[in-house]
This record gives structure tokens, C-alpha cells and sequence, in this order.
């Protein structure tokens, strides 16, 4: 895997890995997925912070993921799955030029999106501490150009918004099983480095 490059709101890394096995239709949640989102429910509620979710292609396996933890209710706020592109604009604010220009598949879109979902489930006007996104093609046509496997995930703060391009191999399944596996150990190791 490797890491590479600066985007306009902070870096945009690139991994390429494949699928991490056929996976289900339905999404079924891995052994080590059920392990990173137990940590990190574990670290954001021990430091009292919270955590919303924006998702596209992988269709609410984020947020399910988390939520399957005991105690999630303690730091997720909940989830928002943005499927049709549009919904990006009107319900997490992403740029609508921006996205009638590049697509849905981008890094920015990805920031936008993680961006946005942290005031759409503010509480009381409190945005949520963190707020995650992924967007990109799960197959099995390319979209916007871009070929099946790229994937962006979106990671924001208050103070910055980071989005890493993944290209991912396998069918459907794999692709947003790999998506999920992939932002959250990305999250878990943003939260622990203290930013």
C-alpha cells in the first residue's frame, strides 16, 4: 500500500489493495472490522467525541458496523446514505458544480461529504466530532469515468478534511466490503494520532 499527494483540504493518500474476499451481498460484517469498530467506538468514548457517517457505495455498511458495537449508541450519531448524487448536494452540502463538473467519484466530493455530514446530524447545533464518507464505483460499470475498484474515503474534523483514494479489485461484495475495512482502520488511526 502506499500513501502519496496533497489535496486542496488536506492529503489525499492512494492505496491499491484487493477485495478482502467475495464478501455478500448483504454485507456481512468481517472478524477484523468487528475488532476496528470495537476500538474505535472505545477510543471516541472514552474521549468523549462523536462520529457521523456519510455513505454511498457501501449503502449503510459503515455506519451498521459501528452500531453493531455495545455502547456505539454513545458515539454514533447515525448515518446518512447518500446513494443518488443529488442527495449529496441537498442533504450533506457538497458542491453541486463540483459535482456537475467531477462526479461523484472524487476527492473532494469525499471531503464535502464528511464535512457536510458532521452538521447534518449536529445535536442541539453541536456538529459531531468526526465525520467519515465513502463514494466511489463498487461495479460492475465504470461511473464518471472512472473505473471500477477507485473508491475515495473522506475523513473531518473542525479543524481539517482528508480524503484517501483506494483502488480496490474484486466483484461488488468485495469492493464495498474492502471500502469499509479501509476508512475504518484509516479513522481508528486518525483518532488515535491526537489530531
Amino acid at each position: 500500500m502506499t500513501s502519496a499527494g496533497t489535496g486542496a483540504a488536506g492529503p489525499t493518500g492512494r492505496s491499491s489493495m484487493p477485495g478482502s474476499g467475495s464478501g455478500s451481498v448483504s454485507g456481512s460484517v468481517s472478524a477484523s472490522d468487528e475488532e476496528l469498530a470495537r476500538a474505535l467506538v472505545g477510543v471516541l468514548t472514552a474521549r468523549g467525541e462523536t462520529v457521523a457517517v456519510a455513505e454511498s457505495l457501501t449503502g449503510g455498511l459503515v455506519v451498521a458496523t459501528l452500531v453493531g458495537v455495545p455502547g456505539a449508541s454513545a458515539v454514533v450519531r447515525g448515518g446518512v446514505v447518500a446513494y443518488a448524487t443529488p442527495v449529496k448536494a441537498t442533504v450533506l452540502g457538497v458542491d453541486a458544480d463540483l459535482l456537475a463538473s467531477n462526479g461523484a467519484v472524487d476527492p473532494e466530493v469525499a471531503r464535502q461529504m464528511a464535512s457536510g455530514v458532521r452538521t447534518a446530524l449536529a445535536v442541539d447545533g453541536v456538529p459531531a466530532t468526526w465525520g467519515i464518507s465513502t463514494t466511489g464505483v463498487a461495479g460492475p460499470d465504470p461511473q464518471d469515468g472512472k473505473p471500477v475498484g477507485t473508491v475515495f474515503v473522506g475523513i473531518a474534523s473542525a479543524e481539517r478534511s482528508v480524503a484517501t483514494e483506494l483502488h480496490l479489485e474484486g466483484d461488488r461484495a468485495a469492493i464495498r466490503s474492502a471500502t469499509v475495512s479501509e476508512l475504518l482502520a484509516r479513522m481508528t488511526t486518525e483518532v488515535d494520532s491526537g489530531e
